[in-house]
């Protein structure tokens, strides 16, 4: 590559991230750092009546919490600032005034009711070469009018003069040449008087130029707007510093065809959102990848695969191996279903590889959910504990079910495993039981299951039968990691007192 590589992941604080953006911000960060180039994070909030409180904070902690570092940005600062449209008025002035100076760009004072009228007549109307000049714009009034509506403070908008019959070329890493006749083009709307802002479309390209953008890497419903964006390069004369397009596939639904959606998760009960959600306006809340319990490097092994491979079929791999292994060469055109199953799986994976000192970091606040204090127990104790069981679980919080017996004693005890594992002599079992565990040296797991299965052996006991009560009593049903490693956490006089407790508490199921 002839220049560096700065790529620019430029949101609109309208609300949520959605996960597709997610992607594509992934996608922008891993080329920017395999071919150490800059990532940018642009805020375009020129839209001032779509703007959400706090969705500016929204993108930026998401990205954090991802791992996706910001080079530049409004938070990072950096030499091609500012970074939020809406505090670059002065420079959009500029090249507004320039295109209309150069005659690429003209002046339009058509009303929103007047446009509405003018569709309503003309089926398929559209504001080009073979309209404009029937509607109330520079091009069609004289120029005394024109200054006499400016100086008298109308609203006006400006609209990019498109020339037709010219077929625009655009380059995609991905698709190749693109190829889109200009005549299906409509004079887009550049610049907006009333509140003195460009749309997208000026303010991309211009904010692309200056901040030297190299490749806009983005989803592919803004490939119609490439041929556009190719003929405002032009337009200023930039065409020799136009960055390199790459057009991503979407994200489809699990199921049938579309778009992924909100929907589809709250449908299929999966979050659409890395972080979640209090919509300012309502006080409707979202789920997030993050509250839901991924964590996320699976998150961003998950996504990276959604229309991208390394070429191989490895699955699992670290942010900074999918930066080694990145291209768009191994990246699809068409769109990938959004597998959410695969997402649980991959943070599995994940929960399986990370140390369980993290985990037991992670755990201590779904602890306290329920009415545990970790203090109480200790990090050694909850880790242990954690080793025993995560091997089970998709989510940190599952921990909990699976683990709560640790912590807990149980209050009640499983019907279908009473009535499947307690025998009228189950209570003279576990009472001589008792007897055989206060006996023990050794309490630790692997020193105490041989002399109790001999002891079992010896007395001519069914085992599962003795086996299943013994757990029962410790559990509160049949279930959970080896019960001698059970017994060594919870210490043998905890293992007595459940026992006992079992033995008093659990009566035989009616015949």
């Amino acid at each position: 590559m002839d220049r560096k590589v700065r790529v620019r992941f430029a949101p609109s604080p309208t609300g949520p991230l959605h996960i597709g953006g997610v992607r594509t911000a992934l996608y922008n960060y891993l080329f920017a750092r395999r071919h150490g180039g800059d990532m940018i994070l642009r805020i375009e909030d020129t839209d001032s009546n779509r703007f959400v409180p706090g969705a500016e904070d929204y993108i930026n902690e998401s990205l954090a919490w991802l791992g996706i570092k910001i080079d530049e940005g409004v938070r990072e600062g950096g030499n091609f600032g500012p970074y939020k449209q809406s505090e670059r008025r002065d420079i959009y002035r500029k090249y507004v005034k320039q295109l209309l100076d150069n005659g690429k760009a003209y002046i339009a004072f058509d009303t929103p009711e007047e446009l509405e009228a003018t569709r309503a007549a003309t089926p398929n109307f559209q504001y080009d070469a073979s309209t404009r000049l029937g509607m109330r714009n520079s091009l069609s009034l004289p120029a005394e009018e024109v200054k006499s509506l400016i100086d008298g403070g109308t609203p006006y908008v400006v609209r990019f003069l498109i020339e037709p019959g010219r077929d625009v070329e655009v380059n995609d890493l991905l698709r190749g040449k693109v190829t889109i006749n200009s005549s299906i083009l409509d004079d887009k709307v550049l610049y907006k008087s009333a509140d003195d802002l460009p749309t997208y479309h000026l303010a991309n390209i211009v904010d692309d130029h200056l901040m030297e953008v190299s490749h806009v890497i983005r989803g592919e419903e803004w490939l119609p707007s490439a041929p556009l964006h190719v003929l405002l390069y032009e337009a200023f004369g930039w065409a020799d510093t136009r960055p390199d397009f790459v057009h991503l596939p979407l994200l489809l639904k699990p199921d049938g065809k579309g778009k992924l959606s909100k929907r589809d998760g709250d449908r299929l009960g999966f979050p659409v959102f890395p972080l979640e959600w209090h919509d300012p306006k309502t006080g409707a809340i979202s789920s997030g990848y993050r509250e839901s319990g991924y964590l996320p490097e699976a998150v961003i092994n998950f996504l990276a695969l959604l229309g991208w491979n390394p070429g191989d079929d490895t699955e699992i791999m670290s942010m900074d191996e999918l930066i080694s292994k990145f291209s768009f060469d191994h990246c699809s055109r068409s769109g990938a279903k959004f597998a959410f199953d695969k997402g649980r799986w991959f943070n599995h994976e994940y929960i399986q590889a990370t140390p369980d000192a993290e985990l037991t970091r992670l755990f201590r606040p779904v602890l306290e959910a329920n009415g545990v204090n970790p203090d109480d127990f200790g990090d050694d104790y909850i880790t242990r504990v954690i080793s025993l069981v995560k091997g089970r679980v998709n989510f940190v919080a599952e921990l909990w079910d699976q683990s709560k017996f640790f912590f807990k004693t149980p209050e009640t005890y499983a019907e279908k495993d009473i009535k499947k594992r307690w025998k009228p002599e189950t209570p003279q079992l576990l009472a001589e039981l008792i007897e055989q565990l206060r006996a023990l040296p050794d309490f630790s797991s692997a020193a105490a299951e041989p002399p109790v299965l001999e002891w079992v052996a010896a007395k001519g006991y069914h085992l599962g039968n003795v086996m299943n009560a013994f757990r029962l009593t410790l559990v509160g049903e049949c279930k959970g990691p080896h019960i001698f490693d059970i017994t060594e956490l919870l210490g043998l006089e905890e293992t007595v007192r459940r026992i006992t407790r079992g033995i008093e508490t659990i009566s035989l199921p009616e015949a």
